[in-house]
């Protein structure tokens, strides 16, 4: 070959590494991490139950899913819910005498809530109940992850910035609601008050409603960059991945969101394609999370087949967009007694340190009947109430 023709290919070839790279990330600490060990976080189950227990307020949180939290700049954490139930809460026995404390029948329930941790860990307060208004028209919001952020590009002033699910009233299927749309709302700073929403992804234009794909499951934070992923709505028990990503402090501006396309980030949403997930046995549950652990991302989700109601497993990658490598042996958190599932596992990066990870996992009764669940979570609060594990990597 003449040198010329060599050169050129050489430079062609560090083009290709190049452009690898720019999307792999130095990877040169990944490597292959799963669960080794872990154990309950008894703190942390046991200081929900104080709260949620506690009868001096009947307005306040005393029970509810979709765990997320961030930590907000003087120390305190804000703990996201979705679906909630506010109200007083009775000491045991219950009415058909069990050994469970209990709420009435007639217990409030809103679409979401947020209740403030302080410094010392323990839980002050709810902010609000809902915090996050119902759209209208049978539409309501859940709250999903969240960052603090400046206000605008360069501003001094910070806020936090909620992704919220935006889902409208459904039948058969999805007697949970028909995923409707991404939303970014935005909390002042200290008072957290609402003070607009945004949205980012509408997908009302998606015929199919298990095509479409609601983005902030979980975030990450990776250089210049925040990744945003997301999940597809269809009613297989194993689901697709989706990636986003935002440049750092611009959660806000729908405008700068990129999806990833199979090959490169692009701005058009309907070109993205998933990251993660045949739909038969790789793939994730309907909400799942992904850590960044010294050079390598570990994505953690439900087990698919009959394992994804009690066990939790995982995936990892040197990338954000994959490939994805998994899944991992996976690991079986306590459940209460009866006819009971986990879902949602959610890492909270705010509480982790060194190797260990802090994971939620949320708890409700299985029945195919809303009527005959609702009944045991009043009946047993500790059934709809998030549990907690430390875990660590290998």
């Amino acid at each position: 070959m003449p040198l010329v023709g060599l050169v050129l290919v050489l430079i062609g070839g560090l083009v290709v590494v190049a452009g690898v790279l720019a999307r792999r990330g130095d990877d040169s600490s990944c490597a292959a991490r799963s669960v080794t060990s872990w154990a309950p976080d008894s703190a942390l189950d046991q200081e929900f139950a104080r709260y949620g227990n506690d009868a001096a307020r009947t307005d306040d949180w005393t029970g509810g899913d979709g765990t997320h939290s961030v930590r907000l700049p003087d120390g305190r954490v804000l703990w996201l819910f979705s679906d909630t139930y506010l109200g007083a809460v009775h000491p045991p026995p219950n009415p058909v005498g069990e050994p469970y404390s209990w709420r009435g029948p007639d217990a409030p329930f809103v679409r979401n809530s947020a209740v403030l941790m302080g410094r010392s860990g323990r839980i002050e307060r709810t902010v609000a109940a809902p915090l996050f208004p119902d759209t209208g028209a049978g539409e309501w919001r859940w709250p999903v992850a969240a960052r603090v952020e400046p206000r605008y590009p360069g501003s001094r002033e910070q806020v936090v910035r909620v992704l919220l699910w935006t889902r409208t009233a459904g039948t058969g299927p999805y007697i949970y609601g028909v995923p409707t749309a991404t939303e970014m709302a935005t909390l002042s700073l200290p008072d957290l008050r609402l003070v607009g929403i945004t949205q980012v992804l509408d997908q009302r234009r998606v015929p199919d409603p298990a095509r479409r794909v609601l983005y902030g499951t979980t975030m990450v934070d990776d250089a210049d960059w925040t990744y945003v992923f997301g999940g597809d709505d269809g009613q297989a028990a194993v689901h697709r991945a989706y990636a986003a990503r935002v440049p750092r402090g611009r959660l806000g501006s729908p405008r700068a969101w990129e999806f990833w396309d199979g090959e490169r980030w692009r701005a058009d949403a309907g070109a993205a394609r998933p990251v993660l997930g045949d739909g038969r046995r790789r793939g994730v549950g309907s909400a799942f999370a992904v850590a960044a652990v010294s050079g390598t991302y570990v994505l953690f989700t439900m087990a698919a087949g009959s394992a994804g109601l009690t066990t939790v497993t995982s995936y990892w990658a040197c990338s954000p967009t994959g490939p994805w490598h998994g899944p991992a042996r996976g690991f079986a958190p306590a459940l209460p007694d009866g006819t009971v599932a986990a879902y949602n596992p959610q890492v909270h990066h705010n509480l982790s340190d060194g190797g260990r990870l802090v994971l939620s996992y949320d708890v409700n009764w299985l029945d195919a009947a809303p009527a005959t669940a609702q009944a045991h979570l009043s009946r047993n609060v500790a059934l709809y109430r998030p549990r907690f594990v430390s875990a660590r990597l290998g």
